[in-house]
């Protein structure tokens, strides 16, 4: 149990104030933890303000309350607990010396296992700005569940064989691009949206787009190899994407290798009338669940999405035994998951299903389409930041060589793409403005990379191994350092909770508000020229932070600069 929830039991049971009760003063002048006292007033039908004075009296009486405080006031109907900061420190500091990396994990989770399906791009296409959410969003919710105890089996679903594969290859062939050339994953992504925008043009010339997608489909004949052959110059470059981002998974489902087991499926499921046929398609009539009509089989024969999302989760419940698998896809799919997991349910599967949906991210100047072109690919993105970024290391490093700036400046990019698509609740639409993203100031994660870089200089101006030797404790007793311990000492709750609610800005808006700390500290507080006693302690509480940082930011899938 956490310092603070355990402080917290302990004054529920000596008085009858209940874990709802509690809350964090806005200000440290106000204390460090409050209670509110009007649900037991209005139970004991008495006056708040009253029945806050009486128990504070209570509690200066109980010893085993009063001795975790310096002070405990009653404020109107409130009564604020101001902790004893050497109890205090002595409690955050020895637990993260402790428990380094492994600060603020839980085993909450008690092991479950839990697939998790994110990522789920398109070959033939080109990887946006609204993919990186996806990733970024299903990598950080990934990483709060093993933090919080639960076993995870992160997999990703690649569409490889729609009619986007057909457009694709149909213009590749008309225009005779040439197969030696250098990126090709993301030229074909080019291509597509050529493609789209002509054919919305020349809507005639779709029949020869369908002639490639029945060959594809029959898996031979020269349109079949020229689909194996882009088809795998999309997976080398999304898989480049995925070491850059340093994203991994244990497994990667395409939907080629499940479509056919997806057909058996549907007869299955006609035999046992959950599927029915009508005027030569066939239909999940799901409207007796408010779920509407769900159509799964084409009246050409030509099967739909749920086709082989049936089969992918058949195979995942048969061979990976999971206790629940999340699906992260976008807020546009949500009635089709609703239809998809009642289906599933109606099939027998017993297991948890849990669509974890998120907004769109636009650009200032509006919606994207890969149809229309109007996008910001990860490659133009990433290239434009660290342009960006680049002028930015220069200016603050001219004694820097060329590959130290271009390095930092790369890092800063990805840094800057994944907490861009966190720090927004995922209910929210992200409006990516990168002339905002790549400041080095307010809500961004340059700001939080070089709140890090500069906790670890003063670091590594003392030369002392800061956990190792003994340090006194009383001499962290100034209001900053009492509002940073409190802040360190609530961030396994910030981890419970952003698991809980899926929802990553919670960390993220955390993380910020603990640089400002540091900063705040570091500005108004002497540290390195402190007399020696003081001056360690303070280092200590200094390594703390930027420990605690270090753990926050590598949950939202942020690798720390070191140097900036």
């Amino acid at each position: 149990m956490f310092f603070l929830e355990e402080l917290k039991q302990k004054i529920i049971t000596e008085t009858a104030l209940k874990d709802s009760d509690f809350f964090y003063p806005p200000s440290a002048k106000l204390g460090d933890l409050s209670g509110a006292c009007f649900i037991i007033a209005k139970e004991q039908k008495k006056n708040p303000v009253e029945v806050a004075q009486a128990m504070v009296v209570d509690l200066e009486n109980n010893k085993k309350t009063k001795k975790y405080f310096i002070d405990i006031k009653a404020v109107g109907p409130y009564i604020n607990f101001f902790i004893k900061p050497q109890n205090l420190a002595e409690k955050i500091i020895g637990e993260i010396k402790r428990e380094k990396k492994n600060y603020g994990h839980n085993n909450l989770g008690n092991q479950h296992r839990i697939m998790i399906e994110y990522s789920n791009a398109n070959t033939h296409k080109e990887y946006h700005v609204g993919h990186l959410r996806n990733i970024a969003y299903g990598e950080s919710i990934k990483r709060l569940l093993q933090a919080n105890g639960y076993q995870t089996v992160p997999v990703s679903y690649i569409n490889d064989f729609g009619i986007h594969v057909a457009k694709t290859i149909w213009n590749w062939q008309r225009y005779n691009y040439q197969s030696n050339l250098d990126n090709k994953g993301y030229l074909l992504g080019k291509c597509y949206s050529e493609a789209s925008q002509l054919l919305d043009k020349e809507p005639q010339l779709k029949e020869e787009v369908g002639h490639i997608m029945k060959e594809i489909e029959s898996r031979q004949g020269p349109f079949f190899e020229k689909w194996q052959e882009t088809r795998d110059w999309s997976i080398k470059y999304f898989d480049s994407i995925y070491k850059e981002l340093d994203v991994k998974f244990d497994h990667i489902f395409y939907e080629n290798e499940v479509i056919a087991d997806g057909l058996k499926l549907v007869n299955n499921l006609i035999e046992k009338k959950i599927f029915v046929k009508s005027q030569g398609a066939i239909i999940a009539d799901l409207e007796k669940y408010n779920l509407g009509i769900l159509p799964i089989i084409r009246s050409d024969g030509t099967a739909l999405y749920p086709v082989a999302d049936l089969a992918l989760a058949s195979e995942k419940f048969n061979k990976y035994h999971l206790d629940e698998s999340i699906y992260v896809v976008d807020v546009r799919q949500g009635l089709y998951f609703k239809q998809l997991f009642r289906i599933l349910e109606l099939s027998g599967y017993q297991q948890k299903l849990t669509h974890l949906a998120y907004d769109f991210v636009t650009l200032p100047e509006g919606m994207m389409s890969s149809r229309t072109g109007q996008v910001i690919t990860y490659e133009e993105l990433k290239k434009r930041l660290i342009d960006k970024l680049i002028n930015e290391t220069r200016q603050r490093h001219n004694d820097w060589t060329n590959n130290r700036v271009e390095q930092v400046a790369h890092n800063l990019a990805i840094s800057t793409i994944k907490f861009e698509m966190l720090k927004v609740n995922a209910n929210k639409i992200i409006t990516f403005n990168i002339e905002e993203a790549a400041r080095f100031d307010g809500y961004t994660a340059c700001y939080l990379q070089y709140g890090y870089a500069r906790l670890k200089s003063i670091i590594r101006k003392e030369k002392f191994n800061l956990f190792k030797y003994p340090i006194s404790y009383t001499e962290l007793n100034n209001d900053l350092e009492r509002e940073l311990l409190i802040k360190l000492a609530r961030y396994p709750e910030i981890v419970f909770a952003a698991n809980q609610k899926y929802d990553p800005s919670e960390l993220a808006k955390y993380l910020f508000e603990l640089v400002q700390l540091s900063n705040d500290y570091y500005h108004g507080v002497n540290i390195l020229k402190a007399e020696s006693k003081v001056c360690r302690a303070r280092l200590t509480l200094i390594k703390a932070i930027a420990q605690v940082l270090n753990n926050g930011l590598e949950l939202l899938g942020i690798n720390v600069l070191e140097e900036m």
